[in-house]
C-alpha cells in the first residue's frame, strides 16, 4: 500500500510541475505558443513519466535503507541518529554569524549554499564519528541499564554477541552449533568479511570461488533459519586487512570471535580479546584415536615422504599411512599405530591392517619380477 500511495504522489507531482511549469517560460517564448493548453498537457505528460521514474529509484532507496535498518544493531542505529542530529546542531550554530553578515546583494546567492553545504559536511562528520566511538559513548551514559542490573542480581544471564570471520564461515561447521544451540547471542558478520566473500566469489581460482560461493551460501542460510539474529555489521573502521577489523569490531561490543584461524585467534589472546577458535573446540570434543585401532580410510594421495599415502578422518583430522602410496585412489583398513598434536592440529601415524589383501597392481608387479 505504501508503495502505490508513493508512485501516485510522485507521479502526481510530476503532472502539476509540468501544468505549471509552463507559466515560468519567459514572456517572449508564451507569445509564440499558439495552443497553450496543448503544450500544458504535453508537458505534463512528460512529467509524470519523470516523477513515476523517480518514484521507481526512490522506492529502491527506501526498501533498501529499511531492510538496513531493520538489520543494524539498536545501539548503532541511535548512536548515528545522535551523531547526525549533533552534526546538524553544530552547523546550525556557525550559520548564524554568517546569516547576520551585510552581504551586497549580487551575492544573495551566497548565504543559502553555504547553509546547504555546512548542514550536509556536519552532518556526515557526526555519522561517521558515531559510527568510531558511538557506542563507547552511549555505554559511558547508560552503565547502569535495566539489564545490568538484572545481571548483576544473577536473575539474567548475558549473551555475548559472536563476531564471525571469513575462515569459520567458509569452513560450515558453525551452523550446525548453532541448530543444536551451543552458541547463544547475536551473531555479528562485518561487512569486511562480506567484501572478501564476494570478492573470493568473483576471483578466477576455482578453489577460491567455491570457497566464497559456500561462504555466501551458508550466510543466506543463516539469515533464513536466524533472521533478525543474524546481524550484518557496515560500520566502517579504519584498518588495513579484514583480521584487524574484526578485532577492532569485537572489542568495541564487548563480543567473542569466532574463528578457526590459528594466528587470529592468538592475535586476539594478546590483545585479551574473548575468542573461540572452533579447531581447539573440536580438539576438545574429539573422541581419541588410540593405537591397534582399526580404520576404514580412502587414500587421497601421495605422502611427503617416499611410499606414503595420505587419508583423512570425517573431522579432517590427516593420517599418514605407511607404504599407502599404492593404495591411492582405494579405501582400505589401517592400523593406528600413533598420533602427534600440534598447534595447528592433530596427525595420526598408521600403517596397513596384515587382513587387507595386496594391491592388484603390486601383485602383478612381483609376478613380473
Amino acid at each position: 500500500m505504501a508503495d502505490l500511495v508513493i508512485l501516485v504522489l510522485f507521479l502526481l507531482s510530476g503532472a502539476i510541475t509540468g501544468w505549471i511549469g509552463v507559466n515560468w517560460l519567459p514572456e517572449e517564448t508564451l507569445d509564440h505558443i499558439t495552443n497553450l493548453r496543448n503544450l500544458k498537457i504535453a508537458l505534463s505528460g512528460l512529467t509524470a513519466l519523470i516523477g513515476l521514474l523517480i518514484a521507481f529509484l526512490f522506492q529502491q532507496f527506501r526498501n533498501k535503507l529499511t531492510k538496513r535498518i531493520r538489520t543494524m544493531p539498536t545501539d548503532l542505529l541511535v548512536s548515528r541518529s545522535v551523531g547526525i542530529v549533533l552534526g546538524l546542531v553544530i552547523a546550525t550554530l556557525l550559520l548564524v554569524p554568517v546569516l547576520l553578515l551585510p552581504l551586497p546583494s549580487e551575492l544573495f546567492f551566497v548565504k543559502p549554499i553555504f547553509a546547504v553545504l555546512s548542514n550536509i559536511f556536519f552532518g556526515v562528520l557526526g555519522y561517521n564519528l558515531a559510527d568510531v566511538h558511538g557506542r563507547t559513548v552511549l555505554r559511558l551514559f547508560n552503565p547502569n541499564s535495566t539489564e545490568s542490573l538484572l545481571v548483576a542480581d544473577g536473575i539474567l544471564t548475558p549473551a555475548s554477541a559472536k563476531v564471525l570471520d571469513t575462515s569459520v564461515i567458509i569452513d560450515g561447521r558453525i551452523q550446525a552449533l548453532l541448530r543444536f544451540g551451543l552458541i547463544e547471542g547475536q551473531i555479528i558478520v562485518a561487512q569486511s568479511v562480506m567484501d572478501e566473500l564476494q570478492k573470493l566469489s568473483d576471483s578466477s581460482n576455482n578453489e577460491k570461488r567455491g570457497k566464497g560461493r559456500r561462504g555466501l551460501k551458508l550466510l543466506n542460510q543463516l539469515r533464513e533459519s536466524y533472521g533478525r539474529r543474524l546481524v550484518i555489521n557496515s560500520t566502517r573502521y579504519e584498518g588495513e586487512g579484514t583480521d584487524e577489523i574484526l578485532l577492532k569490531l569485537t572489542s568495541d561490543i564487548s563480543g567473542i570471535l569466532i574463528t578457526v584461524d590459528y594466528n587470529l585467534s592468538q592475535v586476539a589472546l594478546v590483545q585479551e580479546i574473548k575468542v573461540l577458535n572452533l579447531s581447539d573446540l573440536v580438539l576438545a570434543v574429539r573422541p581419541e584415536v588410540q593405537p591397534g585401532e582399526k580404520l576404514n580410510l580412502k587414500v587421497v594421495r601421495e605422502g611427503k615422504e617416499n611410499s606414503q599415502g595420505i587419508a583423512y578422518l570425517e573431522d579432517g583430522t590427516m593420517v599418514v599411512i605407511e607404504e599407502g602410496l599404492q593404495w591411492i585412489g582405494k579405501r582400505i583398513e589401517v592400523v593406528v599405530t600413533g598420533a602427534l598434536q600440534t598447534p595447528t592440529g592433530r596427525m595420526v601415524f598408521s600403517k596397513a591392517s596384515n587382513d587387507q589383501p595386496p594391491n592388484k597392481f603390486e601383485k602383478t608387479k612381483a609376478s613380473q619380477g
